[in-house]
């Protein structure tokens, strides 16, 4: 038997049980989680290109995932859709809040089909479930169905935000976490490798933070999330990393528990 998971889902997990492990080179690596809810922006499939689908950049992401898949790790995925159309933007020109957001909510969905596809070019079974019901393409989303999913290692991608117009994906992540009971939110960006206390390209003095409290988030103005989805984790007690996606492997060095990014906790 081999260390595992946490006995509180609030903390960074210590190792219990593990009745597997996976071997890279000399080195046995162990994943620190079990059940984890990756968050990823569109602008991370959009690559260096900045809007749309970037193929090789999906194919670098799917390549991680699987990885992670095969180190036992239960992986459910929320996916942005700022690469193809933001609803913030579009309300900023005059339309409809709520239908720019629900054209928001429907680029999620075509970069969910994309990583979707991505997987299973992988080898990788993956689900994708909508909150906005299209059965023609994609699963509606039933919580007991997306857990057994899991259960039988299926890769979940939660796809078209809550289904409501003026919240955020990443609120739906938190949500979602909350939801399935995973352990952590892993947000991969594609600009920055952490937190900092101002914006990095801006600000050469910018300190980038090792470890926050979701009240320093909010109280500081941090923008690592939205207000919503940071007080929903916080009342629930799911800690947060934020890292790059830009790094080699990073999605599996974050699961086995390597020191990377900006860890963010309820408490202190």
């Amino acid at each position: 038997m081999f260390p595992f998971f946490a006995q509180s889902r609030g903390e960074i997990p210590c190792f219990v049980e593990l009745h597997y492990r996976v071997e890279r080179g000399n080195r046995m690596e162990r994943p620190r989680f079990k059940r984890v809810v990756l968050k990823l922006s569109g602008e991370a499939l959009a690559g260096e290109q900045g809007y749309g689908i970037d193929p090789k950049m999906i194919a670098s992401i799917a390549k991680e995932l699987k990885e992670v898949v095969e180190m036992g790790v239960e992986a459910a995925i929320v996916v942005g859709g700022g690469n193809i159309w933001r609803g913030m933007a579009g309300s900023a020109k005059g339309m409809d809040r709520a239908t720019a957001d629900y054209m928001g909510m429907l680029a999620t969905v075509m970069n969910s089909l994309a990583l979707q596809d991505a997987l299973e070019q992988e080898g990788v079974p993956t689900r994708v479930q909508t909150s906005i019901e299209m059965r023609q393409v994609a699963e509606p989303y039933i919580r007991r169905r997306a857990i057994r999913h899991l259960e039988k290692g299926r890769v979940v991608i939660f796809a078209s935000g809550t289904g409501n117009p003026y919240f955020s994906t990443d609120t739906t992540a938190a949500l979602r976490a909350a939801e399935i009971e995973a352990e952590v939110i892993l947000m991969a960006k594609n600009k920055v490798d952490g937190v900092y206390s101002a914006d990095p390209s801006r600000d050469p003095a910018a300190v980038k933070y090792d470890t926050l409290t979701y009240m320093d988030v909010l109280n500081q103005g941090l923008g690592v999330m939205d207000s919503t989805a940071s007080t929903l984790c916080m009342d629930n007690d799911i800690p947060l990393i934020v890292f790059s996606i830009e790094g080699d492997g990073n999605i599996r060095r974050v699961i086995s528990g390597e020191q990377i990014g900006t860890i963010v906790r309820g408490n202190a």
